[in-house]
């Protein structure tokens, strides 16, 4: 088995060592010394916002599923299985409000400065739901052996993605609020262990991370209970 080479990124993280081999466009990353490559940010939002939020979602009942075509133009499902909510204007106000109170913390994380930022999307993960390995501002580009030789930026607007979990990982699955499957995974990034470096959120937990293909990442096949996700992408100038 090949030995898998990687070097250390940040405190307690290491990156593939081949994404550094390759022109990728804008390969953005925060201080080496810090402890994570990602910023966490606990309790964004409190759980009775969050437990609203979900209880608001599934009353409404308006998903349509997340576009991702295929060449023939059909939603492709191989890829990508989950559905997307329009947030309300209370959620709404209530999430631009913690994240303008979070703006700070983040623009001094990746020593930049947040200008626009696309909608918010609300992301359902129920049963059966996954997203597969992508990167948010880029396309993979494999040779006909399968070997990754670049990517392609196709969005050099998003510099930074955000996540935030309006429910909570449980491996049990304990009340509505809760999934397990469904974990957030950086398929390039490993820990001191060389274990996949797997997320495993709180409730109101809100991700930070650069939209470039250093942060390839996916959504683990949800096995049971209700992931449900506020998603966003910005822009910003350093």
């Amino acid at each position: 088995m090949k030995e898998l080479l990687t070097r250390q990124i940040s405190d307690k993280i290491f990156a593939e060592d081949f994404l550094f081999e390759l022109d990728i466009a804008l390969p953005l990353m925060p201080n080496p010394y810090f402890e994570l490559p990602y910023l966490v940010i606990e309790d964004f939002l409190d759980e009775r916002t969050c437990q609203q939020l979900i209880h608001s979602v599934q009353k409404d009942n308006n998903a349509k599923n997340a576009a991702l075509r295929s060449r023939s133009k059909k939603l492709n499902q191989r890829i990508r299985k989950t559905k997307i909510y329009t947030l309300k204007r209370l959620h709404a106000k209530l999430y631009a409000d913690a994240f303008e109170k979070a703006r700070p913390q983040i623009e001094a994380f990746f020593a930049l400065s947040l200008t626009t930022a696309t909608d918010v999307q609300v992301l359902e993960y129920t049963k059966g739901s996954f997203y597969k390995a992508h990167a948010d501002d880029s396309s993979v580009l494999i040779d006909q052996e399968g070997i990754i030789v670049g990517f392609k930026q196709v969005a050099p607007q998003r510099k930074l993605s955000s996540v935030m979990f309006a429910s909570k990982y449980d491996a049990t699955v304990t009340d509505d609020y809760s999934f397990n499957g469904g974990e957030l995974i950086f398929n390039y990034f490993r820990d001191s262990e060389n274990s996949a470096v797997m997320i495993k959120p709180k409730m109101g937990t809100l991700i930070v991370f650069a939209s470039n293909p250093i942060y390839t990442h996916e959504v683990k096949t949800v096995q049971e209970g209700y992931r449900l996700t506020l998603v966003q992408w910005h822009d910003a100038i350093f």
